[in-house]
C-alpha cells in the first residue's frame, strides 16, 4: 500500500491524498484582493492533483501585511475573489484552505523583487506592532508594544478573517503562528518581554494564540478542520523548543485544533539551522508521537519516495510542498506514476498520462 495516496479525513473533510500545497506568498495583490494570478497559480496545483491547496498568508488587518502586495481577508469585499478560487479548486477534486496571518513586527516591507527594505511612511509603510518594543534586527523598525485593547483587536481581526474564510468556501483554515510573525512573537521568549498576562510564563506567552484559536473555532462549522502552523523551534538558545511545541500541541488539541503544521525558525535573524532534506520532519514526528495530534511535515521535501516514507513511517500525516510545487505544479500526478499508483488525471490531460 502506498500511504501518500491514501485519503485523509478530518471532521467532514476528506483529502484525496496526503499532499498539501504549502502557503506561499505571491506578493501579487492590490489592496489585499486576489487576482487572476492567484486563480491560475492555485488552480494549476489543484489540476496537478494535490489533496489540499493552502492559500498564502492572508492578512487579517492591513497593518498585519508583510508587504503592501500581500493577500488580504480584512474586508468583506475580498470574499468574492476568494470564492472564485475555492470554487475552481473544488471542481478539480481538491480541497481548499487559507492561512490567516498577522506579520507583527516583521510587517511594512517591500516585497523581495522590489528590494525587501523597510518601507517609510512616504513609501506607503505603516507602524508595526508586537508583544514588546523589540525590533527583529537592526534593519527593522522597533514595533509598538500592543496594549490590552490592541490585543483584543487582534483576536477580533482573526475572528472576522475566519468568518470571511468560511463565507469564501474554504474547507480548512490554518492560523499562522510561525516564522517570527505576530503569534509566534508572543510565544517566544526571544521576542516577548511582557510582564502582564501575555508574557513571562509559557502559559502567558501562548495565551494570545489560544484566544485566537477559540475565536476562529467559534466562527467555523464543526465539520471543518482547523490547523495551526508553528515554528517548532527557534534554533536559538533561550528560545522556543521542540518540547514547548509538544506542550502547546496538547493545549491546542483541547482547544479544537485538528493538525499542527510543523515548520521552524525565522523569529531571530541569525540562527544555527541544520538545513538539509526533511530537516524539520523530526518535530512533526515528535509532536505526533508524544501527543497523538495529527501533524504536517514541511521543509525540503522534494521527491515522491521521500514524501511516501514520511507518511508511511508515521512521522507525519501529511506533507506540505512549497518550492517543489513551484517547480512542478503536477508533482502529485508525477509522484503517483513514480510510486505505481493509478490516479485520475484531468480528462483534458488524459492523452498525456504516462503508461506503466
Amino acid at each position: 500500500m502506498i500511504h501518500l495516496f491514501q485519503p485523509f479525513t478530518q471532521r467532514n473533510v476528506t483529502l484525496r491524498n496526503r499532499i498539501v500545497i504549502s502557503p506561499m506568498c505571491q506578493y501579487s495583490s492590490v489592496d489585499g484582493f486576489s487576482s487572476d494570478w492567484h486563480l491560475v497559480h492555485l488552480g494549476s496545483r489543484a489540476v496537478g492533483g494535490a489533496g489540499l491547496v493552502l492559500l498564502e498568508a492572508a492578512a487579517v488587518t492591513p497593518v498585519g501585511r508583510i508587504t503592501p502586495d500581500d493577500l488580504g481577508i480584512w474586508q468583506d469585499e475580498h470574499v468574492p475573489g476568494l470564492r472564485r478560487i475555492t470554487d475552481f479548486i473544488r471542481t478539480q477534486g481538491g480541497a481548499s484552505g487559507i492561512q490567516l496571518a498577522h506579520a507583527g513586527r516583521k510587517a511594512s516591507h517591500a516585497n523581495t523583487w522590489k528590494g525587501g527594505q523597510t518601507l517609510t511612511p512616504a513609501e506607503g509603510g505603516w507602524t508595526t506592532v508586537g508583544p514588546s518594543a523589540i525590533a527583529f534586527s537592526d534593519d527593522y523598525p522597533t514595533p509598538q508594544a500592543l496594549d490590552k485593547a490592541g490585543i483584543e483587536q487582534v483576536v477580533e481581526d482573526f475572528r472576522q478573517g475566519a468568518r470571511r474564510a468560511v463565507e469564501a468556501g474554504f474547507e480548512v483554515i490554518e492560523l499562522h503562528a510561525a516564522h517570527g510573525y505576530l503569534l509566534h512573537e508572543f510565544m517566544s521568549p526571544l521576542s516577548n518581554e511582557r510582564t502582564d498576562a501575555y508574557g513571562g510564563s509559557f502559559e502567558n506567552r501562548v495565551r494570545l494564540l489560544l484566544e485566537v484559536v477559540a475565536a476562529t473555532r467559534a466562527e467555523m462549522p464543526d465539520d471543518r478542520p482547523l490547523w495551526v502552523r508553528i515554528s517548532a523551534t527557534d534554533w536559538t538558545e533561550g528560545g522556543w523548543t521542540g518540547d514547548d511545541s509538544v506542550r502547546l500541541a496538547r493545549l491546542l488539541q483541547d482547544a479544537g485544533v485538528d493538525l499542527l503544521d510543523c515548520s521552524t525558525a525565522a523569529n531571530v535573524p541569525k540562527a544555527d539551522i541544520p538545513v538539509g532534506p526533511g530537516y524539520q520532519v523530526q518535530f512533526a514526528e515528535q509532536v505526533r508521537r508524544e501527543t497523538g495530534l495529527p501533524t504536517g511535515a514541511v521543509g525540503l521535501i522534494t521527491d515522491a519516495q521521500q514524501a511516501e516514507e514520511i507518511v508511511a513511517s508515521g512521522q507525519a500525516d501529511v506533507v506540505l510542498l512549497g518550492r517543489e510545487s513551484l517547480r512542478d505544479p503536477y508533482f502529485p500526478l508525477h509522484a503517483a506514476h513514480e510510486l505505481g499508483v493509478d490516479v485520475k488525471w484531468p480528462v483534458q490531460y488524459e492523452r498525456a498520462q504516462p503508461k506503466r
